[in-house]
């Protein structure tokens, strides 16, 4: 398998403290070295069942998903912006597409990664109507504006679903300490 940094230059700085420049390239060197899997095989593998969406009552649907969300969690994967749709359409999202994108997997002390997860930021035009639509606040949508004049914002409505505040958030912290 190549590793996925083989094509990347690193070029540290003359004036980087050789601490911090051990620290990155032992990073970068962990990195290289860890596991690259689809976190839909890493759950199936801890014991975790994934059936389709289609197979779940909107109650068992509920609870299948937060065992998901809480499950990523423990791998250091957080989701973020998911308030725009419903648990049966976050559940979908995941179990069809996001859940089987590699992810990088580390273990041991070089564990410090966290994988932010950010449901409309893709770069896509659908992610970006969704983001101006209800996540992006008055500042936002003015400075969108601004840059792209001729761009026809959609109309800013509330969020359908409030659960962005219930995700679990990353515990541990990442660098030095």
């Amino acid at each position: 398998m190549t590793n996925k940094t083989d094509d990347i230059n690193f070029e540290i700085s003359d004036d980087c403290p050789e601490e911090i420049a051990e620290q990155f390239k032992n990073y970068v060197d962990a990195f290289d070295e860890a596991e690259w899997r689809q976190p839909f095989e890493f759950l199936l593998d801890s014991g975790i069942s994934l059936p389709p969406a289609s197979e779940l009552s909107e109650t068992e649907l509920s609870a299948k998903l937060w065992e998901v969300i809480n499950a990523l969690s423990l791998l250091a994967i957080y989701l973020e912006s998911t308030d725009h749709l419903s648990d049966r359409e976050l559940y979908t999202l995941l179990y069809e597409d996001v859940l089987r994108e590699e992810t990088v997997f580390q273990s041991g002390d070089m564990m410090n990664m966290n994988c932010h997860i950010d449901l409309v930021s893709s770069g896509s035009q659908a992610d970006t109507d969704l983001y101006l639509k209800y996540y992006a606040d008055d500042d936002d949508r003015a400075f969108w504006l601004k840059e792209f004049p001729d761009d026809v914002l959609p109309s800013h409505e509330p969020l359908p679903f409030d659960r962005d505040c219930q995700l679990p958030k990353p515990t541990r912290k990442i660098g030095r300490a």
